[in-house]
């Protein structure tokens, strides 16, 4: 180990935890600054004994912010939701917490700093998602001109929020939505983007630049959701919705998820509204091989090793391919 301590905000996440095994594999110490230190001791089998440290950390509130910070080298924004719940607001979590994280690391010095964004982060969004994001870079830009911001299209891996999500609808039900089918992705392994976040922090050439990530190739999301059917087995009618009857389902189930005992929303506003754009890296924008991430997983990979578990029959049984090739949207 170098000695030298990281704070990675969102640490326990699913992104926070391949970007913790990635330092430690960099030498660096880990400091985990989390909301319930106490749920995250898994996270110490990362590295070597004592080379990761579980801190309390709220995003909004500065003193915790400030211990966190305590004589650290470099920091890690991870922090991110996919949707508003309980407390958990885009514009407390994504914008305040930014803000937040950017200027007390300032105070403390530090200059080697990564914030993980997304591919469609504005301004001008009609998704607040996407608004909060980019005001989160705008905020950390600011405060710390060095930083790097890394833009992500959708990334895979278990537990992720995609492949996975939507193997679980067609377990428990016939018709899957099909919303924004011709929007196009270009999935990122989680892993690769853990590669992408310790390589931004180790080259001097990445302070100050923003890259966008994405994996070797781009799919519709009607080819995603076809794949998806087709790994785990599970015909299903694919639903085409317009925008139009889709945005206010979205908005009505995202209020009525953050009601107290119910779930999270299969679909919310801000999600059909990130649908009507595609989300892949732009043109002459720097990627994951400017970062020397030259050999990217693909989603033919690695999804098939985890979507198993959602085959009717278990991890030996083999697809119908000739079926789910008939199924037409």
């Amino acid at each position: 180990m170098t000695g030298k301590i990281v704070t990675v905000f969102g640490g326990s996440g699913f992104v926070g935890r391949h970007v913790v095994r990635a330092l430690c594999k960099q030498g660096w110490r880990v400091r985990v600054a989390m909301r319930r230190p106490h749920l995250g001791g898994d996270l110490r089998l990362s590295g070597d004994v004592g080379q990761v440290q579980l801190v309390q950390a709220n995003v909004r509130n500065r003193p915790s912010i400030e211990r966190a910070l305590e004589g650290v080298e470099a920091v890690v924004n991870l922090v991110g939701i996919l949707a508003e719940r309980d407390a958990q607001s885009f514009q407390g979590t994504q914008a305040l917490g930014a803000r937040n994280i950017a200027a007390l690391a300032a105070q403390a010095g530090v200059r080697r700093y990564v914030f993980v964004s997304a591919i469609g982060a504005s301004p001008d969004s009609r998704a607040v998602y996407a608004r909060t994001k980019a005001e989160g870079e705008a905020s950390t830009r600011e405060a710390i001109p060095t930083a790097t911001i890394l833009r992500s299209s959708i990334m895979f891996g278990q537990e992720d929020g995609f492949f996975t999500r939507f193997a679980e609808m067609a377990r428990i039900t016939p018709v899957l939505p099909l919303i924004g089918g011709s929007t196009r992705f270009a999935p990122v392994y989680v892993g690769d983007v853990a590669a992408g976040v310790a390589a931004a922090l180790a080259r001097p050439d990445a302070q100050g630049r923003t890259y966008e990530l994405g994996g070797p190739r781009s799919y519709t999301m009607k080819e995603l959701l076809l794949y998806i059917m087709w790994v785990t087995d599970r015909p299903r009618f694919l639903l085409p919705i317009p925008f139009l009857f889709a945005a206010p389902l979205g908005y009505t189930l995202g209020a009525l998820s953050r009601l107290p005992l119910l779930g999270p929303a299969p679909i919310t506003g801000d999600q059909v509204q990130m649908l009507k754009q595609d989300n892949v890296p732009a043109a002459g924008v720097p990627g994951l091989s400017d970062l020397g991430i030259t050999t990217l997983e693909s989603v033919e990979t690695i999804v098939p090793t985890y979507l198993w578990r959602h085959r009717p029959y278990g991890q030996f049984h083999v697809p119908k391919v000739d079926e789910i090739s008939r199924i037409d949207a």
